[in-house]
C-alpha cells in the first residue's frame, strides 16, 4: 500500500511548536480522505457498502465533519458521540449505536433520530422494548465464542473470553424473539479483532458471517438487510510491519460473497 509523505519537514514542525502549546496533534486531511477513498473503492462492488467510523477511536469533530463529506457513518456507543456524530452532519441510520450497561435515555435516543441500535446482549431487547419501544430494524452484535479460536487479538483478546455479543444459539433465539415482538428488519455485527494487520481475518469473518446469514434465513426466514464487519484494521506503527492490502482484502470479501 503506498504511503504518503508528512505534509511537513522537520523546520515546519519547530515552527508550530513555538505557536502551539505542545504536545498537540495534527491531522493529515488529504491523508485521511486519500484513505477513506481508497477503503470506498475497495467495496465499490457492493452498491450499499458503507464504513461507520469508530467515533470513540477518536472524538474530533472536524475529523468527523471529513469522513462525513466523504460518505462514512458512524459507530457511536454513547450519547455524547451521537451528539457528535449529527453535529458533523451523520444522521439517521448513517448512526450506528453499540453500546452496553446503557441508560435507558440513550435508547430512546437513539430511536428518535432513527439510528441503527445493535444490541449487544439478549437481556437488552427487553429492556429497550420497556423503556424505548423496539424500532422497525434490530441488529445484534455476534460472539462467535470458540467457534472462531484463531479470531482475537493482544488488544481485544478472544471472543471466547470476551463479555460482548450474543452466543450462536442466543442469536438465533434473538431474532426469532425481535420477530415475535414484530420486528421485521434486521442486521448482523460482529467485531472479532482491532488493529489487525492480517488481511485475510477480515475475509473470514466476512465468510463466518455470509454463512450465518444463510442459516438464519433457512431457518427462520430472516432476511438481514446487511452484515457489519466490525472493522479493526490496523495501522502499521513499525518499520517492520506491513500495512494491510485494501484492495485485497475488499476482493476477497467479494468472493465470500458471491460464495
Amino acid at each position: 500500500m503506498p504511503t504518503l509523505p508528512l505534509p511537513f519537514d522537520e523546520a515546519r514542525i519547530r515552527e508550530l511548536t513555538l505557536e502551539f502549546p505542545t504536545p498537540f496533534y495534527i491531522y493529515d486531511e488529504a491523508a485521511i480522505r486519500s484513505n477513506a477513498r481508497r477503503l470506498a473503492a475497495a467495496f465499490e462492488w457492493c452498491g450499499t457498502f458503507r464504513n461507520h467510523f469508530a467515533v470513540k477511536a477518536t472524538p474530533n469533530p472536524h475529523l468527523l465533519e471529513i469522513l462525513a463529506d466523504e460518505g462514512f457513518g458512524s459507530d457511536c456507543s454513547s450519547l455524547p458521540e451521537m451528539l457528535l456524530s449529527e453535529a458533523a452532519g451523520i444522521q439517521g441510520d448513517r448512526i450506528m449505536f453499540s453500546s452496553n450497561d446503557t441508560p435507558a435515555s440513550e435508547y430512546v435516543h437513539a430511536k428518535n433520530i432513527g439510528a441503527t441500535i445493535n444490541l449487544d446482549d439478549i437481556t437488552h431487547i427487553d429492556f429497550v422494548d420497556r423503556h424505548a419501544g423496539l424500532p422497525e430494524l434490530v441488529s445484534f452484535r455476534y460472539n462467535p465464542g470458540p467457534l472462531r479460536e484463531e479470531s482475537g487479538n493482544a488488544i481485544i483478546g478472544h471472543p471466547e473470553e470476551a463479555k460482548y455479543g450474543l452466543t450462536r444459539e442466543q442469536l438465533f433465539d434473538g431474532y426469532r424473539d425481535l420477530k415475535l415482538r414484530g420486528v421485521t428488519r434486521f442486521g448482523l455485527h460482529t467485531m472479532v479483532v482491532s488493529n489487525e494487520l492480517n488481511g485475510s481475518s477480515f475475509v473470514e469473518t466476512a465468510r463466518m458471517l455470509f454463512t450465518l446469514a444463510v442459516e438464519l434465513s433457512d431457518t427462520l426466514d430472516v432476511r438481514l438487510e446487511w452484515v457489519n464487519l466490525g472493522g479493526g484494521i490496523g495501522i502499521p506503527y513499525h518499520p517492520e510491519d506491513q500495512p494491510v492490502d485494501l484492495e485485497a482484502v475488499g476482493r476477497g470479501v467479494q468472493a465470500a460473497y458471491d460464495e
